[in-house]
């Protein structure tokens, strides 16, 4: 009887629903065994000042957190020097990125994304009965304006690119971008959750354009993956759109007071993004040496092509067995390359020895 309410259950799901399913993680519980380098994450302490702000929201607990994120909006748009109307707050950039899904797209509409790019957009089309269009990425990782401009992208709703790009690290100059959004009448959306280790960023083209809206996350690095807070920047039309799709208290009390505090302290984090820069350069080196090719990285994570004779795969395979964890991307035609995050010298040590062993073990077979 069980099964069969079960099944009924599952029968009343959309045709797209049943379609779905979660994106593979591998998300070990906090005392497994291992160095964990496959989901870009900033594994630093906090600092004392955003812990205690955490602490002071738990005497909260009983009470809704603030309609609308009014006082994490506020914040934001101080700290960016935007007006609290261009800034919508979100439970991550990932809950913004579904809302301009659902803002933007109807069924049978059509979405563009520069690729290799966030696979996760590829399910939020799906969700909405969208057509995803890939554009592949032009020579040297470069934007490739004419073909989005003039190619199958210029039917699009709407056109993603993320930059810093992932899975591969690679950077577009801004004035780029502000060349596409002037010449395009297409809203587009710039993904810049790890603009944090890059040279630049585009958020002062949300003034000058009011089909762009750029997307911001705290969770990279500021080192607040598990706090889940996000920010999308553009013209309040845009925005408001967006604020009227949220779920009601869509974030808690202490993603409200840690996003606030993290915006009011960001200076503290000025020595985090130099030790991870830091060790981005000595793990480049490294893997090089070992007969790596390393992408340019403008993010927390290393793109490398494995030594011929294995595929990504293998690597990764290889890796897990001495505990150490990193993503591979085969579906993006990424088949021979793996993704290792940058974390603390500690781990990146771990890595490379581990990477060694490898080599070494695969020579003497």
């Amino acid at each position: 009887m069980a099964d069969a309410k079960l099944q009924a259950v599952l029968s009343a799901l959309s045709p797209m629903a049943r379609q779905l399913n979660a994106l593979p993680s591998n998300q070990p519980g906090r005392d497994a065994n291992c160095v964990k380098l496959n989901t870009n994450e900033n594994p630093f302490p906090l600092p004392m000042m955003v812990m205690q702000s955490a602490l002071a929201a738990l005497e909260r607990h009983y009470l809704y957190p603030e309609d609308d994120n009014l006082s994490l909006r506020d914040a934001a748009a101080s700290a960016y020097g935007l007006s609290q109307d261009q800034v919508v707050a979100g439970n991550g950039s990932s809950e913004l990125l579904g809302l301009i899904y659902r803002a933007f797209l109807d069924p049978g509409d059509s979405v563009a994304m520069i690729s290799p790019g966030f696979s996760f957009n590829r399910k939020l089309a799906k969700l909405q009965g969208a057509r995803f269009l890939e554009i592949e990425w032009g020579e040297s990782y470069s934007l490739p304006i004419e073909q989005l401009l003039l190619g199958p992208a210029k039917d699009a709703k709407f056109i993603l690119l993320a930059n810093p790009n992932n899975p591969t690290g690679t950077f577009v100059p801004v004035a780029e971008i502000d060349r596409l959004v002037a010449q395009s009448d297409q809203l587009i959306v710039v993904d810049e959750a790890y603009v944090d280790f890059a040279p630049d960023d585009a958020l002062r083209l949300v003034d000058r354009h009011p089909n762009l809206l750029v997307l911001r996350t705290l969770s990279k690095g500021f080192a607040a993956a598990g706090i889940r807070v996000g920010f999308g920047f553009g013209h309040p039309e845009l925005i408001g759109r967006l604020r009227n799709l949220q779920n009601v208290f869509n974030m808690n009390v202490i993603g409200h007071a840690m996003g606030i505090s993290i915006l009011s302290h960001r200076a503290d984090y000025d020595e985090n993004h130099r030790y991870i820069k830091h060790e981005r350069h000595r793990t480049t080196t490294a893997l090089s040496q070992l007969g790596f090719s390393v992408i340019p990285s403008h993010t927390n994570f290393l793109l490398a092509r494995v030594p011929p004779g294995r595929d990504g795969k293998w690597w990764q395979a290889s890796l897990d067995r001495q505990n150490i964890l990193v993503a591979v991307f085969p579906d993006a035609g990424l088949e021979n390359f793996i993704r290792v995050s940058i974390g603390t010298r500690t781990q990146m040590d771990a890595f490379l020895s581990a990477a060694r062993d490898i080599i070494s073990g695969s020579m003497k077979t």
